[in-house]
């Protein structure tokens, strides 16, 4: 639709103008079909003619009337600024006008720093087209008085359409990490870096007789935000929002723990002893439910899916227990040719991922007895092993002293999509719940922490604290905290990844938040 056509009436003498003030009424809005766009806004093209002379201009013959759309919408990007006391480079003309009674009025000058920044919230930042272009307006307007406001040497108060630079954006549309360049020293932008990682930890348990074994799996965080932890022959709880220490069982001089596992719902812990029993644990009652003694060796390795729970141990099998069930195990998965010390089921139960001592990584279906994929890239034993959340099929793992590598996998495709060269020892990783990032704890020689960004695996922060191997590696229900355990029998919490953005702090705060604190697990 064309706006542009406008018919203006020619301007009546000063007589006519006289009688038509003294003898009409100006029109109701339903009078004329533009008294609409006359009420308002202004219209696309303004008349040199007197406001005095509205009344009769706003009277066409019916022939000549035109008509228009039901709305007017203006272009910002066309506007004459200097209407609005918000020109970027006012002319002198008009600092001295300011500098007259509209000044004494308390009126903003145009040069002050709330006009600057009120100009580039509505109209977007001043590029150098628009600065020139606006300061010419001003300075036009400003010579020509206010009878001059529509003409077409100066310009519309608003128009239509306006040239924009395609690559222009408007400060209330722009991303986070453009509002500091419009807003110097206004805004704090959070996207402009690497997010803050602390690079101590917030919290220190002594954890004494935590065993130095690169082959067990000694702790794990419940969904119930509960950290279980095995000492020597004893299994200790301790609530991270009481920080109370609870003794489950003691296995007596004879056996020691070697592992320990949550099932997703929280209430239930598995233990993997020295001497291949699988004991299952009603943490809640501090209760024994049974005992499986199905292994011949010891049981490194623990993985739940539902009611199903996968043990691997040195006798080189993985055995599934259904607790519903009185069998000990309903199935063996053979293939491994040494100890098994990685197990995780992935997020959907559909995939299990083994690791073992013979620098193999095996992935099995629910229903299969035998891999159903063989990577046998790593050249350590693959004890550090994670399911993304994120990313359906994609597994990570980690190679021990002689591989140092981690590795990522498609399991979908059977693919191997990259290899990483760590220059130690990898014992554990995690992924992050929240962000696409995951953290990975080492050995040999460096006993490092480092959070990585994937798919780039950019450093983000590399922790070190530890001065044993990290062998142990859990993260908090909320996603936020990572807790590392070594044979300096330390267990150590650190806040790594950031909150879920629809999730508060609450659960932060619960474990410690970052006073730091040093107690006894025991």
């Amino acid at each position: 639709m064309d706006h542009h056509h406008h018919f203006t009436p020619p301007p009546p003498s000063p007589m006519e103008n006289t009688a038509a003030g003294a003898s009409s009424k100006p029109p109701t809005p339903a009078s004329t079909p533009n008294s609409r766009l006359a009420s308002g806004a202004p219209s696309s093209r303004h008349s040199a003619t007197p406001s005095h002379a509205s009344a009769t201009a706003s009277a066409p013959t019916p022939a000549s009337r035109t008509v228009y759309s039901d709305r007017f919408i203006p272009s910002r990007t066309g506007s004459n600024l200097a209407l609005f006391d918000l020109a970027p480079s006012p002319s002198p003309s008009h600092d001295a006008a300011a500098s007259g009674p509209a000044s004494s009025s308390g009126s903003v000058p145009a040069t002050s720093p709330y006009c600057a920044l009120l100009r580039a919230a509505l109209f977007g930042p001043d590029t150098p087209d628009r600065v020139a272009s606006s300061a010419t307006a001003c300075s036009s307007s400003s010579s020509a008085g206010a009878s001059a406001v529509g003409t077409p040497a100066t310009g519309n108060i608003f128009r239509f359409k306006a040239e924009v630079p395609r690559n222009a954006k408007r400060a209330l549309f722009s991303g986070e990490d453009e509002e500091d360049a419009l807003f110097p020293g206004i805004f704090t932008t959070r996207g402009a870096g690497p997010r803050k990682i602390p690079r101590s930890p917030y919290k220190v348990l002594d954890a004494p007789a935590l065993q130095d074994d690169f082959y067990l799996n000694l702790v794990d965080w419940s969904s119930h935000n509960v950290l279980a932890v095995g000492l020597g022959n004893c299994v200790y709880l301790w609530n991270a929002c009481s920080s109370k220490v609870t003794k489950l069982c003691d296995l007596g001089v004879d056996d020691n723990v070697c592992s320990v596992g949550w099932a997703q719902r929280g209430t239930h812990l598995a233990v993997g002893t020295n001497q291949g029993k699988v004991q299952i644990w009603d943490a809640t009652r501090c209760k024994r439910i049974r005992t499986m003694e199905s292994h011949r060796l010891r049981v490194g390795a623990l993985a739940w899916s539902s009611s199903l729970l996968s043990s691997g141990s040195r006798d080189k099998s993985i055995l599934h227990h259904d607790i519903r069930a009185q069998e000990d195990y309903v199935s063996k998965l053979t293939g491994h040719k040494s100890e098994v010390c990685g197990l995780k089921w992935s997020y959907d139960n559909r995939q299990l991922a083994s690791g073992g001592n013979d620098n193999r990584l095996f992935v099995w279906n629910p229903h299969s007895v035998q891999p159903v994929l063989k990577y046998t890239e790593h050249t350590a034993a693959v004890k550090a092993i994670a399911w993304s959340p994120h990313l359906h099929g994609l597994l990570a793992s980690g190679g021990g002293t002689a591989d140092r590598c981690i590795r990522f996998w498609n399991t979908t495709t059977n693919t191997h999509l990259s290899c990483v060269d760590t220059g130690s020892q990898v014992c554990n990783l995690v992924w992050s719940k929240n962000v696409n990032e995951l953290v990975s704890t080492h050995g040999y020689s460096q006993n490092q922490i480092i959070v990585w960004r994937y798919p780039t695996m950019s450093k983000l922060a590399t922790l070190t604290g530890h001065t044993y191997r990290v062998l142990f590696l859990a993260i908090s229900p909320d996603g936020q905290t990572i807790v590392t355990g070594a044979g300096d029998e330390t267990l150590r919490f650190w806040n790594v990844f950031p909150s879920p953005k629809s999730q508060s702090s609450d659960s932060l705060n619960c474990i410690g938040g970052t006073s730091f604190v040093r107690s006894y697990i025991r």
